[in-house]
């Protein structure tokens, strides 16, 4: 595994197969045909030995592409309807809209916390799991606020009854801590919640006799899914970007 923390010298075919762009013999043949551009100069030797800065992006080309972020990036998507959350399952999976070599990276990405097959919205996708436990960890209370439309009519008791951190689901045996719910029309809402319970909000609605008809999440911590992201479309983000999150 590849470990880079602030500046190192890393070989150029280890650097490059841990960011999934082939075996080492494969990245030595790239090189040997000059994909591989350090510094406006072709590399032919892929055991040569680079620093890796914070320009490295700005001077490391491969194929003509600036070379792929480092370990230790986070991307916000907007995930679609219909797309699981998983590396393993059948069917149209999150990595699908990913470049495909980033499947072979080395830290894996992996989704942080997931959004159900028929949620849509921001979802993060990380290689960096210190990170990843940091914001789904239960004793950061990290805020996740969601767009949700529903069956029957919403009352200002189901305002109450969300805020009174006595909520129970079918199932558990604590109470839900308080959540926020307000209300934009009969049917729509936003909700905020500070847990991450396995079906969360589609079980809070039942609980009160109501049902989830689409549900969109659209904000974590202070960070917001932005209206130009695209369904399926992504961006990594900025150390600033992230630290919203726990805002």
């Amino acid at each position: 595994m590849l470990k880079i923390h602030g500046e190192a010298i890393v070989r150029l075919d280890k650097l490059l197969s841990s960011l999934g762009y082939g075996s080492r013999k494969s990245i030595s043949r790239m090189a040997k045909k000059g994909y591989i551009v350090l510094d406006r100069s072709s590399i032919h030797d892929s055991s040569h030995k680079i620093n890796i800065t914070s320009d490295v992006r700005d001077r490391l080309y491969i194929k003509g592409e600036k070379l792929d972020p480092l370990p230790g990036m986070v991307l916000m998507m907007n995930k679609p309807l219909g797309v699981t959350c998983s590396h393993k399952e059948v069917g149209k999976l999150v990595y699908d809209f990913l470049p495909d070599r980033w499947r072979h990276r080395i830290p894996a990405l992996s989704t942080i916390g997931r959004l159900d097959k028929e949620t849509s919205g921001l979802l993060l996708i990380t290689d960096d799991g210190e990170l990843l436990h940091k914001i789904i960890g239960p004793k950061n209370h990290v805020k996740k606020v969601y767009l949700v439309d529903v069956a029957d009519p919403l009352t200002k008791d189901a305002v109450d009854i969300f805020a009174s951190g006595a909520l129970m689901l079918r199932g558990d045996i604590k109470p839900l801590a308080s959540a926020e719910l307000k209300i934009i029309d009969p049917k729509r809402a936003l909700i905020t919640i500070t847990e991450g319970r396995y079906h969360q909000v589609r079980r809070m609605f039942a609980a009160i006799g109501n049902r989830v008809v689409r549900l969109h999440r659209t904000q974590i911590g202070a960070l917001k899914l932005p209206d130009t992201l695209d369904q399926g479309s992504w961006k990594t983000l900025s150390l600033s970007d992230v630290t919203l999150v726990f805002d």
